[in-house]
């Protein structure tokens, strides 16, 4: 039988429960949500000169997106900026979620030789997403 679990016990009142489960969720994925062909011309995107044109890329690459990525990655990421808005009482800025979820929504099939370097691109591929979300993910 299928394990109940009710979110009403005490041990998911924290947040940081909940948020690392998610984490894990996403982590647990056969394919990550920004899948693994999409990874190398995100982190090109990143390291394009003009703003507007990572913008721009990043949104073209977003609609390559699966459909079910797509919408789920939207309604995190649209989750995510509600976070944000609580920043000064949750400490959750626009870098600091970049740095949470990066790596958990977006990584290489294979270690890249820099961990330290990927791990910079994947969180600003996150920050970008978020701050420019309105025209990364049009309603």
């Amino acid at each position: 039988p299928e394990e109940q679990l009710s979110l009403a016990e005490p041990e998911w009142s924290d947040i940081h429960v909940v948020t690392g489960a998610l984490k894990l969720f996403l982590r647990e994925l056969p394919e990550p949500l920004v899948p693994y062909d999409l990874f190398d011309p995100f982190v090109d995107a990143i390291k394009l000169p003009e703003s507007q044109e990572r913008v721009q890329r990043v949104a073209e690459l977003v609609q390559d997106l699966p459909p079910n990525n797509y919408a789920t990655l939207r309604y995190l990421l649209a989750h995510l900026r509600r976070v944000m808005e609580r920043a000064d009482a949750n400490r959750m800025t626009r870098h600091n979620i970049g740095i949470v979820f990066g790596p958990t929504l977006l990584r290489g099939q294979r270690e890249p030789g820099s961990l330290a370097a990927g791990m910079a691109q994947q969180s600003q591929a996150v920050e970008l997403l978020l701050e420019h979300f309105e025209h990364i993910f049009p309603a």
